[in-house]
């Protein structure tokens, strides 16, 4: 990208990648050989990103994707992500308060993200699960590429719900009726299902998914600033029913079931194809 950068796709060995061209700050999760499953450093960096986002009025929309072949593959629960993993082992009640503490730092992320008055635009080139969904639904555009899918496995690997505003806004996207197949039965739906549900905007090719993605944004660029941030904002509030009700169901669903979590096998994390 022409412009501002911060660090280069490809050179930088950062967690996440962050560059700014003619108004649009590009985010990209950087950890391909995780499948950019978000740990506490891209955490960080995601906040970072967002309140440089909220705060600077020339950055007029931000757009997120992610290194590799999958966009996500949610939250990190190898050894490398000590505070995840204090969050779903070891003694009860130190595991539910540390998840407590976990989730809410990605509620406070996902609500400040949807709370910007300015577009948000998540581009998943391959598969957004968990967390990355979750992500992903508080958004206000979502794109992907033929080959992605989308699912909540949460529920039937790790025995806990997708507590970070995952189940409330992907209802508020999808319906109840939806909603269940992905979260309660776990299943992933494919690119040409997420789009004709409502959960994706549109489907772009590969060999042009960033072009078009990008191009999208140019045009909200254009768009007068205030207009849009007040149809966000209002489409929001017309939407906002109950929310901050269903959040705290959320938020008392993810620590009462700490005596159903499991312990993840090699087998719940994704696989490389054959």
């Amino acid at each position: 990208m022409e412009g501002h950068v911060d660090t280069v796709p490809g050179v930088s060995d950062d967690p996440v990648l962050v560059s700014e061209r003619g108004g649009v700050l590009a985010v990209t999760l950087n950890r391909p050989a995780k499948l950019n499953a978000i740990n506490l450093a891209v955490s960080q960096a995601l906040d970072e990103a967002t309140w440089r986002f909220g705060d600077r009025e020339d950055l007029r929309v931000m757009v997120i994707t992610g290194a590799g072949r999958y966009f996500c593959a949610g939250l990190d629960i190898s050894d490398e992500g000590q505070e995840q993993r204090r969050a779903f082992e070891g003694d009860p009640d130190t595991a539910i308060a540390a998840r407590r503490k976990y989730r809410q730092r990605h509620h406070v992320l996902h609500d400040e993200m949807e709370s910007i008055e300015k577009p948000i635009i998540l581009a998943a080139q391959g598969p957004c699960l968990g967390l990355g969904l979750e992500m992903a639904a508080s958004c206000d555009f979502r794109f992907c590429t033929p080959s992605a899918h989308f699912g909540l496995p949460e529920v039937g690997r790790l025995g806990v719900i997708a507590g970070s505003g995952g189940i409330s806004r992907v209802t508020r996207l999808v319906g109840p009726h939806w909603s269940k197949w992905i979260s309660m039965a776990g299943r992933n739906v494919d690119a040409e299902t997420a789009v004709r549900i409502g959960l994706v905007h549109e489907i772009y090719p590969d060999d042009e998914f960033m072009a078009r993605v990008l191009a999208f944004a140019d045009e909200l660029v254009q768009v007068p600033a205030d207009a849009l941030g007040v149809a966000k904002l209002t489409i929001d509030l017309c939407t906002a029913e109950d929310r901050e009700k269903t959040r705290h169901v959320e938020r008392l669903g993810v620590a009462s079931l700490g005596g159903n979590r499991r312990r993840p096998s090699s087998a719940d994390l994704p696989r490389r194809p054959g």
